[in-house]
């Protein structure tokens, strides 16, 4: 069974929980997702069955876009409702400066990572030294912010939208956010990934892959066997001949390829499509 489509993660699940049950309802043993979604998080997840696993680096991910909903004043390690330890009463705060705050995200963005993260320590997961109480410093992280907005603002909860660049911490603009206002303490209430790059939720339509893909199509103008059987394939026979990653059009099954100082490499071979 080979098939790649959106999903939708209810909060209160991990992902992989949430892929166990996909696999069930698919009679499936072989099935993958991308870009993890925390448990208390919901939204898209791009799930892959069968060799369609394999595309997933090939697929246009990328920018993606979330709603999230900071709580002022709850202070929590993790920066989300899993961990409140205490919350402060605030007075309300004007709502253009809400705004206004909010906006100021969008650019080239330095911050730190909450400790709550898959960020690798000496081989060591985050959070598993954070839960162990350890002390450990992560190092800053870079990500672009291509735009913000706010959606509501019913103190002390504000409902923003933002859409960022892959491997941007979503908790962490929470907490960017709440010092912004000169508040100390802001975690998330709730968190919703409304896309992925060019995909969105459609009750797990499946996916056109010639589509989906981020790689240019290639032609191939040699001996239509020597792709049918995945043999070598010469350059001079293909119409680009840059280095690069490419996608070639086999009829029922595509090709994945890759073009590195004039040799042509199988990265991906007969990916069934229909």
């Amino acid at each position: 069974m080979n098939k790649l489509f959106v999903a939708y993660k209810p909060s209160g699940i991990g992902s992989n929980q949430f892929l166990s049950k996909i696999k069930r309802r698919y009679n499936t043993k072989k099935a993958g997702f991308s870009g993890t979604l925390d448990p208390f998080a919901k939204g898209v997840l791009l799930i892959g069955l069968g060799s369609h696993t394999k595309l997933f680096r090939f697929l246009n991910k990328t920018p993606k876009s979330y709603r999230a909903t900071l709580w002022l004043g709850a202070k929590s390690d993790s920066l989300d409702t899993e961990m409140i330890e205490s919350v402060e009463i605030l007075k309300s705060l004007d709502e253009q400066e809400v705004s206004r705050v909010i906006e100021s995200l969008v650019g080239a963005l330095e911050y730190e990572p909450p400790i709550f993260s898959a960020k690798r320590i000496d081989g060591q997961r985050a959070y598993d030294l954070a839960r162990a109480g350890k002390e450990f410093t992560l190092n800053k992280i870079n990500s672009t912010i291509y735009s913000t907005k706010l959606i509501n603002y019913s103190h002390p909860f504000v409902t923003f939208e933002a859409t960022v660049s892959e491997g941007t911490y979503i908790r962490s603009l929470g907490r960017i956010i709440a010092n912004r206002l000169n508040v100390e303490y802001g975690s998330l209430s709730a968190l919703e990934r409304l896309s992925e790059g060019q995909f969105k939720y459609n009750g797990e339509e499946l996916l056109d892959i010639k589509k989906s893909l981020n790689i240019p199509q290639n032609y191939y103008h040699g001996d239509g066997d020597n792709l049918k059987y995945g043999r070598v394939l010469a350059i001079e026979d293909l119409e680009i001949t840059n280095d690069g990653y490419y996608w070639l059009d086999n009829g029922e099954n595509i090709s994945v390829i890759s073009i590195k100082e004039n040799k042509v490499k199988y990265e991906l071979g007969r990916i069934y499509i229909c």
